[in-house]
C-alpha cells in the first residue's frame, strides 16, 4: 500500500493550497511526528485536576487543508465520485465489512493523490491511531495470504474509500470519511472549531498473526484487550460477578453499524467502585480509544468526561476470561458508548467502536449551529 514521503510534496500554489503535513509510513518509528501530537493522556491533567481544552481549530486547520489538496490533484471524474453535498444521506452510510463502497478508492489514484489522501487519514488521527489505522489495512495482504486463492472477499491494502462532504472551508461545515474494510474514520467539521469524530470504528483480523504468516505475533489492537483484561482480572470476586454480565459473549458488537445508537440503562459495574489502580488502568483504557484522535480533539472529549464525571461510566465484560477465548466488553458513560468483540475465526478477529450517543454525525454541533445562527 502507498503511504506518504516526506521528500516529495508537490507543489499547489496555483490552486491557492498550502500542502498538509504529509503523514508517516506505516513502517515509520513511533518516536517520529507526523505534524501533531501522539499523546499519553494519562499525565497531561493540570494541577487542578483539569486540562487545557481550547476549540479544535488546529485539528480542523489541518483536515481542510489536506482534503482541499486532495480535491485540487483529482481529474473532473474522481472529484464527482470522491464529493457529497455535506447533508447528503450517504455521510451516514457506513460499515466495517467488506463490501461495495461508494467513493474513490486508494485503487483508483496515483502517487501524489494516494499521498495525500494519507494526509487527509493522518490528519484526524494522533500519530498511535494513523499507525493503527494502516497497519489495519496492511493485515489485508496478511489475510490475502492466509486465506490463499479460495478466499471470498477481495482483500487489498489499497481498497479504502476515500469521500469528502460539502466544500473543506473554515466557517461552513464540512466532513470527510476514509473508510474500508475494519477501518471507519468519520468526521464532521462545524464552523471551523468544532469537530465531531464518530463513529470512529477499527478492527483487526487476525487479531494475533499466526505462525506461518507475515509479521507472526503482530497485535494491532493488543492494548484494547490487555488492558480490559487487565482491569477485569484485577477484581475482586464481588465485582468481578457483577461485571460479567454474560458468561457467553456476543457474536458481534451490539450496535453493529447503526446509524444512531440507543442509550440503554448501563450495566455491568460503575468506575467509583473501583480501586484506586483499577480506576486507573480504566481510564487508560478509555485513553487508548480517545487517543487514536488528534490531541485536541481527544481533550476535548476527555473534558466532557471529567465535567460528566468518571465515576458514573460502567465497565461490563461478557464471555471467557482466559487469553484466546470468545470474550466481549464495553465501556458506558453518560454521553458516550465503547463496544469490543473478539469471537469470530475463534476468536481471533476484532471489532471496536467508540460511539457517541448525541454527537455522532455532529448532530449536537449541527444543532447547535443552526440555533446559533436564527
Amino acid at each position: 500500500m502507498s503511504t506518504p514521503r516526506h521528500d516529495d510534496h508537490p507543489a499547489h500554489a496555483a490552486h491557492g493550497v498550502h500542502p498538509a503535513p504529509a503523514a508517516h509510513s506505516a513502517h515509520a518509528p513511533h518516536d517520529q511526528h507526523d505534524g501533531h501530537d501522539d499523546h499519553d493522556h494519562r499525565g497531561d491533567e493540570q494541577a487542578g485536576g483539569r486540562r487545557n481544552v481550547t476549540l479544535e481549530s488546529d485539528s480542523a486547520w489541518r483536515m481542510a487543508e489536506a482534503a482541499s489538496t486532495f480535491l485540487a490533484l483529482l481529474t473532473p471524474e474522481q472529484r464527482e465520485r470522491a464529493t457529497y453535498p455535506v447533508d447528503h444521506d450517504e455521510r451516514q452510510n457506513w460499515h466495517y465489512v467488506p463490501k461495495e463502497r461508494r467513493g474513490l478508492p486508494f485503487t483508483e489514484m496515483d502517487g501524489a493523490q494516494q499521498k495525500y489522501a494519507h494526509a487527509l487519514l493522518s490528519s484526524g488521527l494522533s500519530q498511535r491511531g494513523y499507525a493503527k489505522a494502516v497497519s489495519i489495512m496492511g493485515l489485508e495482504a496478511i489475510l490475502a495470504h492466509i486465506e490463499g486463492a479460495q478466499r471470498r472477499q477481495p482483500r487489498n491494502p489499497d481498497l479504502y474509500h476515500v469521500t469528502i462532504f460539502g466544500q473543506p472551508s473554515d466557517s461552513r461545515s464540512w466532513g470527510w470519511r476514509v473508510e474500508g474494510h475494519h477501518v471507519s474514520v468519520n468526521m464532521l467539521v462545524v464552523d471551523g472549531n468544532r469537530i465531531a469524530p464518530t463513529p470512529n470504528f477499527f478492527g483487526a483480523n487476525p487479531a494475533r498473526v499466526p505462525e506461518g504468516a507475515p509479521a507472526p505475533g503482530l497485535r494491532v489492537l493488543a492494548a484494547e484487550e490487555d488492558l480490559a483484561r487487565h482491569l477485569v482480572a484485577s477484581l475482586d470476586e464481588s465485582l468481578r460477578r457483577r461485571a460479567v454480565i454474560d458468561p457467553e459473549a456476543p457474536g458481534d458488537i451490539l450496535s453493529r453499524a447503526e446509524r444512531r445508537v440507543k442509550r440503554e440503562s448501563p450495566s455491568g459495574i460503575r468506575a467509583g467502585e473501583l480501586g484506586g489502580d483499577q480506576r486507573h488502568t480504566l481510564m487508560d483504557l478509555i485513553a487508548e480509544y480517545v487517543g487514536r484522535m488528534p490531541r485536541d480533539v481527544a481533550d476535548t472529549r476527555l473534558d466532557r468526561i471529567e465535567k460528566e464525571g468518571s465515576g458514573h461510566i460502567h465497565f461490563a465484560w461478557a464471555g471467557d476470561l482466559h487469553p484466546g477465548q470468545p470474550h466481549y466488553y464495553r465501556l458506558q458513560g453518560p454521553t458516550f458508548l465503547v463496544e469490543y468483540d473478539n469471537t469470530q475465526n475463534g476468536a481471533n478477529h476484532i471489532h471496536s467502536v467508540w460511539r457517541d450517543f448525541e454527537g455522532d454525525w455532529g448532530h449536537d454541533l449541527l444543532a447547535d449551529h443552526y440555533q446559533a445562527s436564527h
